[in-house]
This record gives C-alpha cells, sequence and structure tokens, in this order.
C-alpha cells in the first residue's frame, strides 16, 4: 500500500478520504488555499501545504502547484476527491508523468467519457439505452431540428463537455429550437471551451438512478447496487438514498448488469457511477459515467458495508479487487441529505457566515459527513455545502422518520448564516416523495407551481460538496470536469495553468445479476 497520500481537495471530502487513509496506517499530506488554513482537514492531517489563495483557479485548480507539494513531500499518490480536477484527464496525465498514481481512472479512459457525445457512442456500443436523439454531436441548428422534428418535443439540447448541471436548455416547441441551439452553444463556449452540442428528448417526469462500480486494473467488476437521486434543485441533487425505491427486482437487475458492462468496455477503474433516467415505464436511458468518488456514497457504504475510498486506494495501488459481486449483500435503505449553507427563502441564495452554534445530530444509525464546527467560517469562495446526514434503517419508513429526526436536532447559527434544513424536511413529508412516486419535477414542484423551462441552466445553482467541485452533483459551485475533447486516444496536455472554465463543484457522476431491492439481510464480513 502507498506510504503517504496527498489529499488534492477540501472540506467534507479531504475529511473523509484523510479517514479512511488514517485508517490504512497510510500518512495524509493535505494541500490548502489561505482561505482553509485553519480548517479541519488541515489541522488533522500529517502534513499539510499552502498551495494558493482563497480563489480556486490559483490554490485547488492549480495543477503544477499540487504536483510540486507532492513532490516535495514525498507523496506517491493523489486523491482528488469530487470535483476540482478529479475529473481532468490532463492533471492524471501530468501526475503520471511526475511518478504520481493518480487515484482514479486512466487519463484516456476519463477523457473519453467527460465528453459526453464519445461517451454516448461508447455505451451504445456496449449496448446501453439511450435516450431517443443524437449519437454525435450536431454543428448546425438545421441538424438540431431535424433530430428534434424526429424524436418528438420537448427535446433538451446538452453540451458535449457539460457537466454539473450546465450547459443544457429544454426547448418544448420547434420555434424555440434555433434561439435555444444558439445560446446553449454560445453558453458552452464560455463555460467549457467547447460549442458542441447534440439533442436528445426530454424526459420530463424521470427518476434518476445510478449505479456504483468498481473495477480493478485486471478487468474484473462489481456493482454495489442502486442509488435514485431525483431530489434535484436544476439538476443539483439535494436528496439521496440507496437502494432505488419502488423500482421492479428485474429493472434493478438489468440496470445494475448494463451499467457495469458499460464500465468494463471502456477499462474504467476504481470506483465510478452510472447515471440513467427511467421513466414511468421503468425503461433506463443512459446519462453519463463519472469517473470519482460521489457525494453521495455514504448511503451505499451504509447498505453494503463496504468502504468505496479504501477499495478506491486498493486498486490504485494495483490490488485485484477485493470483492466479487457474491460477496455484495445489500441490507437495509439508506437516506442522505445535503446540508447547504444557502437561504431556501431568496432562491437558495449562498448564506456563508461564521458558525458560533454547531451541534450535529447524533444517535443509532446516523452518519455526519462534515468539516463544520464551532468558530468555522463558512467561506463564500467555495460552495455552499457544510454536511451530509445519512441514516439507515431496516425499511424505507423507518429511515425517512430517522432522517427527519436527525434533521430536526441538527442546531446550526450563526449571522447571517442559513441552511436548507427546513426545505429538506419539507421533501421528506411531501406525500409524492413519502410514497416514492416523486421524480425530478419533485423540487420544482414544491418550488414554482409552472417553472419556466426554456432557462439555460445556470452555472453555480447547486453533487457533488464539502466546498469542492463536482458534478454530479455539487451544491452551489460548478463542476471542473475536465472536458477535454476525447477524439485523440490521448488528451492534449494543457500547460501546468488553471483552467479559467473549471470552478469549485461538489458534486453529483454494471454482466452480473445485481442483489434484489429488499436483498439479503446480512452484513458481510471481511
Amino acid at each position: 500500500m502507498f506510504d503517504k497520500v496527498l489529499i488534492a481537495n477540501r472540506g467534507e471530502i479531504a475529511l473523509r478520504v484523510l479517514r479512511a487513509c488514517r485508517e490504512m496506517g497510510v500518512r495524509t499530506v493535505v494541500v490548502h488555499s489561505s482561505a482553509d488554513a485553519d480548517s479541519l482537514p488541515v489541522r488533522l492531517a500529517d502534513e499539510a501545504v499552502r498551495i494558493g489563495p482563497a480563489a480556486s483557479r490559483r490554490s485547488y485548480l492549480n495543477a503544477a502547484a499540487i504536483v510540486e507539494a507532492a513532490r516535495q513531500t514525498g507523496a506517491q499518490a493523489v486523491h482528488p476527491g469530487y470535483g476540482f480536477l478529479s475529473e481532468d484527464a490532463d492533471f492524471a496525465e501530468i501526475c503520471a508523468e511526475n511518478g504520481l498514481v493518480f487515484i482514479g481512472p486512466p487519463p484516456q479512459v476519463m477523457a473519453a467519457l467527460a465528453d459526453k457525445s464519445t461517451a454516448r457512442a461508447l455505451m451504445s456500443g456496449a449496448g446501453l439505452p439511450l435516450p431517443p436523439g443524437s449519437v454525435r454531436t450536431l454543428p448546425t441548428v438545421a441538424e438540431a431540428q431535424e433530430v428534434a422534428t424526429e424524436v418528438g418535443y420537448p427535446v433538451i439540447v446538452k453540451a458535449a463537455a457539460g457537466g454539473g448541471g450546465r450547459g443544457m436548455t429544454v426547448v418544448r416547441t420547434a420555434a424555440e429550437l434555433p434561439r435555444a441551439y444558439a445560446r446553449t452553444r454560445a453558453a458552452a463556449q464560455v463555460a467549457f471551451g467547447d460549442d458542441r452540442v447534440y439533442v436528445e428528448r426530454y424526459l420530463a417526469d424521470a427518476r434518476h438512478v445510478e449505479v456504483q462500480v468498481l473495477c480493478d486494473a485486471h478487468g474484473n467488476g462489481v456493482h454495489l447496487g442502486t442509488r435514485d437521486c431525483s431530489v434535484q434543485r436544476r439538476h443539483q441533487k439535494l436528496v439521496e438514498e440507496a437502494p432505488a425505491p419502488a423500482l421492479r427486482p428485474a429493472t434493478l437487475d438489468t440496470l445494475a448488469e448494463v451499467a457495469l458492462r458499460g464500465a468494463l468496455s471502456v477499462g474504467f477503474t476504481g470506483a465510478g457511477t452510472v447515471e440513467f433516467l427511467v421513466d414511468e415505464a421503468e425503461r433506463a436511458h443512459f446519462l453519463e459515467i463519472n469517473c470519482r468518488i460521489q457525494v453521495e456514497h455514504p448511503v451505499t457504504e451504509m447498505i453494503t458495508g463496504v468502504d468505496l475510498v479504501q477499495e478506491q486506494l486498493h486498486v490504485a495501488f494495483g490490488t485485484p479487487l477485493r470483492l466479487r459481486q457474491s460477496d455484495v449483500r445489500l441490507h437495509g435503505v439508506a437516506i442522505e441529505c445535503r446540508v447547504n449553507v444557502e437561504d431556501p427563502d431568496r432562491d437558495f441564495a449562498p448564506a456563508p457566515g461564521r458558525l458560533e452554534r454547531f451541534r450535529p445530530p447524533g444517535g443509532p444509525f446516523t452518519r455526519v459527513d462534515t468539516h463544520g464546527h464551532v468558530g468555522y467560517l463558512v467561506s463564500p469562495h467555495y460552495d455552499s455545502l457544510l454536511a451530509k446526514v445519512a441514516v439507515w434503517a431496516p425499511d424505507r419508513d423507518a429511515a425517512l422518520d430517522r432522517l427527519d429526526r436527525a434533521l430536526a436536532e441538527f442546531d446550526v447559527a450563526g449571522p447571517g448564516v442559513r441552511t436548507t434544513i427546513p426545505f429538506a424536511r419539507r421533501v421528506l413529508r411531501d406525500p409524492a416523495f413519502r410514497a416514492a412516486r416523486h421524480t425530478t419535477a419533485l423540487v420544482e414542484r414544491l418550488l414554482t407551481p409552472a417553472a419556466d423551462a426554456d432557462d439555460v441552466v445556470p452555472a453555480g445553482s447547486a453533487d457533488d460538496a464539502g466546498g469542492v467541485g463536482s458534478a454530479d452533483s455539487a451544491p452551489a459551485g460548478a463542476r471542473a470536469d475536465g472536458a477535454a475533447h476525447a477524439d485523440a486516444a490521448l488528451p492534449r496536455l494543457r500547460s501546468a495553468v488553471p483552467d479559467p472554465r473549471a470552478e469549485a463543484d461538489p458534486a453529483g457522476r454494471t454482466p452480473v445479476p445485481a442483489a434484489p431491492a429488499a436483498g439479503p439481510t446480512t452484513w458481510r464480513n471481511r
């Protein structure tokens, strides 16, 4: 195993990785900005290196500074967490050129999967079902109109290099398409330096379901069941649960089987997430593969007993996968709620400040991943994720009750500080959510009876947390997703200057049978 790992992230995910390393006897180096000099990960690390000022572009996205910190401290590997540089193929290649192990998939795999159009083509070739639409990008509005007419409105125009909820426009009529096409291309060019787009059928009322996979460099892979992440605001996840509820066991089996098949087909290694939209007829449509640990990974850990971060480290070290599919057992239900420092009464505007009171909940089967503490200054420089509260129970009703109880206990206060806890409890009590009849439209229904669906999704609306960059998923940041063109076998190296299109964003991206939804009721013994 590695002797020393550098953690190239901040907030709760940096602390999560640090703890996994410490349990394995691996020493840690935490890099940090000047704004995070007194953060909990920095306090607990074996070594800490300041790599720049508060601005992400000059610190957590500064590849040269991170690599130099690793070299100076003798770190052998770099764990990127989620967001920031976690899915940047160029950064992974720079690490390799400097003798560092990047804890994630190979650069060429990340480059291919970061390009949504390339990923769709690869997954289609592997037999995964795609939403009706174009597999390749569409360079002219005429081609976009042709595809939209063929699949039927509403459609969604998506940036090939998009991520983190950015670069998407819903179009409901043919008359709206030319303007939406031009707007999306322009926004994609500004955000990602890449204006390529494609068009697919828009599924307004669908479930967002994902499959956690683990693969090694020896051709082995397992899936660890499903998660439902349908509670989203502007395509950013707020509540996640495992396993996905109210789906037939056959549907869950199929999702797991095809997800793992797709990951193995492209040589994926490490921990990854294959995401789908599932319609009311339980037809699945591939969305993307995320090449990193997800914000919502705790719920999978709670129903399987598998430490995903430790498995990432073993795979990166070259160890054959320590799990067989028969080792994976699902037990009970786990639900996670993200606690963001945002004000739901002001359109979820960031509400940072110093924490004068901070008392996370406790109790049986309750897990809180957080970097917060009394006196902590929630910085305005990064995303707003402060904590993740996850609970486990034998069944879903008990898990919902336990999570509501835990959120009610969470005491967070400080001048100007507001959190999303009240809104999260409103979601938990919604009849449709309670009955597992919710879709990705739930939050918009709770907020606005008639949302304007013709808006380009804002860049920083929300999988992925802890003040880092990710998509799947992140609260209020914008995903740093290494969206280099994947048309070549290997991405072209950028200079070690941070990419201005990338900003902090946590975030929220199996042939073997999956365990049934009800699952066996015993934990896997190691």
